[in-house]
């Protein structure tokens, strides 16, 4: 699998999923806290063209899976 981004804050159970995930299956993945770094919903909108209305926003590559529930079933072949 490509490289998985992650997009979330701290205190975000979603977000502590995604990651887990990605510990659990071996994957590169990179997380990136939208409060420490200054990204707001309306920069990640931006970026995927689309309304953000809750974190994590996930990537696989370029590709935006969508969140923790897209993601899950998309790493479980659902």
């Amino acid at each position: 699998m490509q490289r998985v981004t992650i997009f979330g804050r701290q205190g975000c159970g979603y977000c502590r999923r995604a990651k887990e995930l990605c510990e659990l299956k071996d994957f590169d993945f990179k997380y990136i806290d939208i409060i420490d770094e200054g990204i707001s919903k309306a920069d990640l909108e931006q970026t995927i063209g689309k309304p953000v209305h809750t974190v994590p926003q996930i990537f696989v590559g370029q590709k935006h899976v969508g969140g923790y529930t897209e993601f899950a079933a998309m790493v479980n072949g659902r």
